[in-house]
């Protein structure tokens, strides 16, 4: 992408000048620079050139695709989700539309409008534009553009700060004939989520090595997103969290009925793959929107387990402070909007009053 035009400087002996010469689009072309009383030596003449060598000789703004795809081989996160995610905004979206235009036909007006034109969410419409916009530090990082203010940072998508549709969490009546409705083990997997804030990704990903039994402590150290076991959401994500007393109960159960076991094995291992993988997502969704129907509970997901954790949460007066550390949240505004450390006798005491409600003891 930095491919530069080849230039000479070279003295006409007859008339005692020096001239510029290079080639544009296969074309030569000549400027004469002075005569050797003005420019006595070649380095005076290199000299003189150099404003106007700088300008033929600047490398061609790269295509849109050409940023785009070294980006992706260098710098989009190796997080199989959040690439997974990028590459489909950029093979649906933005290389069908700007792949073979200059990096610089990328401009604010010219984005804002063709975004408010695409039939997708506010949400989805300001995941794009930030992918554009990493694409623009992209090409200034590695000086393919002149550094200047990143165009995306120009505009806002209307509407990608709202909540489409309020999240789903329920009472605990709500919850108990959502569970009377679900079969092992997907019923296990809902009580480990609405009692410790997992998200379905994290809970489906846990290993039986992940369970301290002694100190009653499970560690949260991956998911796994369409069949690929890769890092939790965020660094935050990744810690202990305290398991209440009739949680414990649920597992160890859980464990001795299982024919896979090992502290190798996955906790809820799909006998269907021989234990090799975990039970799928899908199943899951579709056990929970089946069970969610019978108990007359719409606009129902799997996340609205760790929503309902959340909820809970609230109601038995724990800290937000607690609630944070609960939520593996970095940024409390995170808990609060969205949905200092803690010492872990707070945080057991939060999990075994979120438990009672679930077991309803």
């Amino acid at each position: 992408m930095r491919a530069k035009k080849d230039y000479t400087i070279v003295l006409n002996t007859s008339l005692q000048t020096w001239h510029l010469r290079w080639y544009e689009n296969g074309k030569r072309k000549s400027q004469q620079l002075g005569d050797t009383r003005e420019l006595p030596t070649k380095e005076a003449a290199k000299k003189k050139a150099a404003p106007l060598v700088k300008v033929f000789t600047k490398p061609p703004v790269p295509l849109v695709r050409d940023v785009a795809a070294e980006f992706t081989a260098t710098e989009m996160s190796e997080r199989f989700s959040t690439r997974r995610s990028c590459q489909s905004w950029l093979n649906h979206h933005i290389l069908p539309k700007w792949g073979e235009c200059p990096m610089t036909d990328l401009q604010a007006l010219e984005v804002r409008d063709w975004l408010r034109g695409l039939v997708l969410s506010p949400k989805s419409r300001s995941h794009i534009k930030a992918l554009i916009g990493q694409l623009w530090s992209h090409a200034m990082l590695h000086r393919y553009v002149d550094l200047a203010a990143n165009p995306m940072t120009l505009f806002e998508v209307k509407g990608a700060a709202k909540e489409k549709r309020k999240p789903r969490s329920l009472t605990v009546e709500e919850f108990q004939m959502f569970i009377r409705e679900l079969q092992e083990p997907i019923r296990t997997i809902a009580m480990t989520c609405v009692c410790l804030g997992l998200r379905i990704s994290e809970c489906l990903a846990l290993k039986w090595s992940d369970v301290n039994w002694f100190n009653r402590e499970l560690h949260v150290q991956r998911g796994i997103v369409s069949g690929r076991v890769d890092e939790v959401k965020t660094e935050g994500s990744r810690g202990k969290i305290a398991l209440a007393p009739q949680v414990i109960e649920m597992l160890q159960s859980r464990r001795r009925t299982t024919e896979f076991s090992g502290d190798d094995d996955w906790i809820f291992a799909s006998p269907a793959s021989i234990g090799r993988k975990p039970i799928s997502y899908p199943w899951v969704w579709v056990c929970f929107q089946d069970a969610a129907r019978k108990a007359g509970i719409e606009h129902f997901g799997t996340h609205s387990m760790r929503h309902t954790y959340r909820s809970w949460l609230s109601a038995v007066e724990t800290p937000m402070e607690v609630q944070q550390k609960a939520m593996r949240h970095a940024d409390i505004r995170t808990t609060m909007n969205v949905y200092g450390d803690v010492v872990t006798d707070e945080l057991k005491q939060a999990n075994s009053r979120v438990a009672k409600q679930a077991f309803l003891q």
